[in-house]
């Protein structure tokens, strides 16, 4: 119970300072994050089951990207290194039938080809339970083909690299001298030190005033407003930052963390002193049992209140780490030593 006391009063008089304007220190494209308490997850009216109970976490202090990696930035990688990503080589039956159900039959071999998945708008409303109704697995569809084989990122330097899988988000980490964040940085680097915000620029609903992120706007997935201007991926940095100077922090594209996805990791954790966690040991999702998946934060360019509402900060979501799709990116965090 003292160190419960003890770390809310650090929460309380920590958070309190960001309430003013803050400076921010930035070095080579990442801001410095201060340490922190607060209180992580959400129990509200948009919050899903594997968002609670909230509970108290303390953070050290790091340096975070201040955008999300870039097709350019990628683009230096992978002329340095000669790296391959997932989505440009065939997927292995051998490992694939590991994370399914006993005696799946193995698929046609059309679909071993390399691919990755692309969004499909449809022709009007559908049952939005069907994800397969918006996605579509296309060969030749990766990082420097974003719509299939056919497509480019030519002019595109500036947007977030998408089809990108959680082995590339550490395979590029590695060459940078960096590492994917853990949820609770994350988490902690989106609220900017707002206590009780449902997202990154506060609890303003994200339809009121001037465009906030990237997300869909309109009835997903067959009209798309785009009052953000935005119908796949925007330019990092066309959105006001949070508080600690971050872009896109909500929408754009879903960001990879370094952190197993466990469901019920929030129950299991509430009564643990919780320095800088670094998830659980090992996944869990009653939904997939046989599927070992990766944490992803911040919504994307498809994210819509009607099934999505992911571009809270709060909000979950999580894909196995081999799985790369047109909304999926990273950005990277730096220790401070």
């Amino acid at each position: 119970m003292l160190r419960l006391v003890i770390l809310i009063s650090i929460l309380f008089f920590g958070c309190r300072q960001y309430k003013v304007k803050r400076k921010i220190i930035k070095r080579e494209g990442m801001v410095l994050i201060p340490s922190g308490s607060f209180f992580m997850g959400s129990e509200d009216k948009f919050s899903r089951k594997d968002e609670s109970p909230k509970h108290l976490v303390h953070v050290d202090s790091f340096w975070i990207d201040q955008n999300e990696v870039t097709n350019g930035e990628f683009t230096q990688f992978v002329e340095a290194t000669g790296y391959i990503t997932t989505a440009e080589i065939p997927p292995n039956w051998e490992e694939i039938k590991k994370e399914l159900p006993p005696n799946t039959p193995r698929p046609h071999d059309s679909l071993f080809k390399a691919a990755s998945l692309i969004f499909v708008s449809s022709q009007g409303p559908i049952n939005l339970n069907s994800h397969n109704q918006w996605w579509k697995w296309q060969p030749g569809a990766n990082w420097k083909h974003p719509m299939g084989p056919d497509s480019n990122i030519e002019g595109k330097d500036d947007h977030p690299v998408v089809h990108i899988s959680w082995y590339d988000a550490n395979a590029y980490a590695r060459w940078a001298g960096k590492r994917l964040p853990t949820e609770a940085e994350w988490e902690w680097a989106a609220r900017g030190g707002r206590k009780n915000s449902i997202y990154p620029w506060g609890n303003e609903d994200l339809n009121s005033g001037s465009p906030k992120l990237n997300s869909w706007e309109g009835s997903f997935p067959y009209f798309n407003e785009q009052r953000d201007k935005f119908f796949y991926t925007a330019p990092v940095g066309s959105f006001e930052p949070n508080s600690f100077g971050l872009y896109d922090m909500a929408g754009n594209v879903w960001e990879w963390c370094s952190d197993w996805y466990d469901f019920n990791y929030y129950s299991k954790i509430k009564d643990q002193k919780l320095l800088n966690p670094k998830g659980p040991e090992k996944p869990n999702d009653p939904y997939q049992p046989y599927l070992k998946q990766k944490v992803m934060r911040g919504g994307s360019f498809l994210c819509n209140d009607s099934y999505c509402s992911g571009y809270r900060v709060s909000a979950r979501m999580k894909s196995s780490p081999d799985t790369g799709l047109q909304h999926t990116g990273f950005r990277l965090v730096k220790d401070i030593n």
